[in-house]
This record gives structure tokens, sequence and C-alpha cells, in this order.
């Protein structure tokens, strides 16, 4: 059987592709490594909340389910996929890894742990976390430490008893930092840059979306001359009071963390021997190896435009700045879903029924 699409990720970037080709009238199937639709989110920590409220969330034919101004939590947003799929019948196989993609003569050969999907065309959305990093010296530390990754980390509860250190400045690490020192008594080191700015989810009544988008800050290119700059430059951390957290009795800054061996942690700024925990919020690194003849950047991330690739009928959603900074997010996704649907629909026609056997 030969489709027209097969769309590798059933979070929101794979679940808007869908909704376009469908509305094509494309046949296609999603692939997902999970066993159930929304794991991507059910599998963070537990508090996590989007930044962006309920207005600033919906995929096109179906508005999320919730209040506008309100940040839906990570079994909300779940659930809404569960219900997006449910809604419009989209084909889905949970279960299924894919672990190579090669591009024969006439169409794609799509591997996975289940066999062999064959399509005219593929859509890559995986997103951008793809293998959690740590430094390398982790390795080095005492077994008695308890290490996770931010990926694996769910709750204070995982913890052992003691201090621990959080490695990692961004959104990610300053959440945990926040959930961490406001439930323990023992001392949080942090580790990470604490010039990191922060903005507030809301300014003079009106949510940081909101502002984002009369500027039209969500809506800048990533090939102007402003979007480059803010793209390369480092990103505030939304919803979270830096200083207020970092100001708090039982929180102290040690600067960034150079060395680890047995129970001792080197920092910037202290030598560390009595750290019985270590969270690394130290983010990911993309892995594209499994897509054959794929031409990838300096970062790793796929050569693109606007999530076109240079192998006919490779495409991509989902990546941090695919075109703007409303691309990571959940309503923003739309927006390169239409494009690309539109692109699509300039140079492929469906496959008839009689291809299709």
């Amino acid at each position: 059987m030969m489709l027209d699409f097969v769309i590798i990720g059933a979070a929101q970037a794979g679940l808007a592709m869908a909704y376009e080709l469908q509305k094509l009238q494309y046949n296609f199937v999603i692939l997902d490594k999970e066993e159930e639709i929304g794991a991507s989110w059910l599998n963070r920590w537990d508090s996590l909340k989007l930044f962006t409220p309920t207005e600033f969330n919906h995929l096109k034919g179906l508005d999320f389910p919730a209040e506008n101004g309100q940040y839906p939590n990570k079994y909300e947003v779940a659930n809404y996929f569960k219900t997006y799929v449910k809604h419009f019948n989209f084909p889905v196989q949970l279960n299924t890894l894919v672990e190579r993609i090669s591009k024969k003569s006439t169409h794609f050969e799509v591997a996975h742990n289940s066999g062999i999907t064959r399509a005219k065309n593929v859509v890559v959305a995986t997103g951008p976390f793809h293998i959690p990093h740590t430094p390398r010296f982790h390795k080095y530390i005492d077994a008695s430490i308890f290490q996770i990754h931010s990926n694996y980390y769910k709750n204070p509860s995982q913890l052992n008893p003691g201090k621990v250190l959080v490695v990692g400045a961004g959104d990610s690490g300053y959440q945990i930092l926040n959930e961490i020192s406001n439930s323990r008594n023992d001392s949080v080191y942090f580790s990470g840059d604490t010039s990191v700015k922060s903005l507030p989810q809301e300014i003079l009544g009106k949510t940081l979306w909101w502002w984002f988008t009369k500027t039209g800050y969500l809506s800048i290119s990533k090939n102007s001359w402003l979007g480059k700059k803010i793209s390369e430059s480092k990103q505030p951390v939304i919803g979270t009071d830096v200083k207020g957290i970092l100001n708090r009795k039982n929180v102290i800054p040690v600067g960034h963390t150079l060395n680890a061996e047995g129970n001792t942690i080197e920092t910037k700024q202290q030598t560390l021997t009595d750290v019985k925990n270590i969270v690394w919020a130290t983010g990911y690194r993309p892995k594209f190896d499994w897509i054959e003849g794929l031409e990838l950047d300096n970062d790793g991330y796929p050569v693109h435009e606007r999530g076109i690739s240079h192998i006919k009928g490779l495409y991509f959603m989902g990546l941090p700045w695919l075109y703007t900074r409303a691309s990571a997010t959940l309503g923003g996704v739309k927006t390169d879903a239409e494009f690309i649907a539109q692109h699509i629909k300039e140079v492929y026609k469906p496959t008839s029924s009689k291809e299709l056997v």
C-alpha cells in the first residue's frame, strides 16, 4: 500500500499537519513511538504548565477546552490532543518507533519496529527534544549521589534526603529550582546563569502573549535582521520570578559546574562535597541521523526553508524557530502547517485509489 504521507510524531506539530492533509484529502498515517496520545507531555514533570494562556493554544478546527487567561497543565494538554485525534478520526499507529527513513526513486520507505511503511511524502514532527544532554563528567560522580535529567524528573519526592544541585538556567531549570527549593528545608545549590532576565505572564492586565501578538513579535521571521538577533540572543525565562527564587535563603548560586569526580563537584564559585542529588536541566541534543541523505546545519538541525527540506517530499514541523518564535508554541504551529500544506497542494497530486492497493 502506498500512502500519500507518513507523519512522524503525534504531538501538536504532527496533529496540526494532519488537519491540513485531511482537509486536502490526502491519505496518511501518523506514527508515534509512545503508548498513548499526549505522552510527550505526560512524561514531563508533574507541575508543568504552559506559559501560553488558553486563547493562544488552539489548534485549527477544535478550540482548547478551557477559559481564556488560564494556563493549562500537562494533563489538560494531553487530553486535548486525545480529543483532537478522536474528533477528526486521524489514523494513528502508536508504539511505533521509526528507525530509518530512506528515499527511493518514487517514494520513501519508513522503517520502524513494526515493519516498513511506504509513502510518497514524509512529515517529520518529532520536535527538538531528542537526546537528553548531560556533561561527560557526570559518569565520574559517585553512585551514592542521585542524578536525574529534567527529562525524567517528575517531582521532589524522587530525590534522596539532603542537599540538591540544580544545573541549568533555562525555563526548565528555574521552574524545577523553584519547586525543589519551595518543598525542602535543605540548601539547594543552583548552577547556571543568574543574569537571565525573566518576563511576567501578565503586564498591565494583559497576558504577555497578547502583547507579543499586538507588537508583532511572534510573526518576526527568523530570516530578518531582527529575527536573527532575537533567535541568537539569550532567551528570557517566562512566568518564573528568577530574582525571587535566587533570593530565597535556601538557594545558593554557585556558578557554572566545571567538573566532578566522586563526591566532589567543582563549580565556578565553590567546591561542593555535600551534594546528595543532582538535577541536570541541561537541555537536549538533536538527532536526525536516522534520515538518509539529510543535510544538517552546524547545530545538528535539518537544513530547510520554512519546513521544506532539500529532499523532495520531505518536510519538517515543530523545530525551534522553524520560521518565527511562534513556531515553538502550541497555537503557533498551525501557521507553519498552513504554509507547508499550501506548498504541497501546489506540487503534489493525491494518490489514486488504484495506487493504494
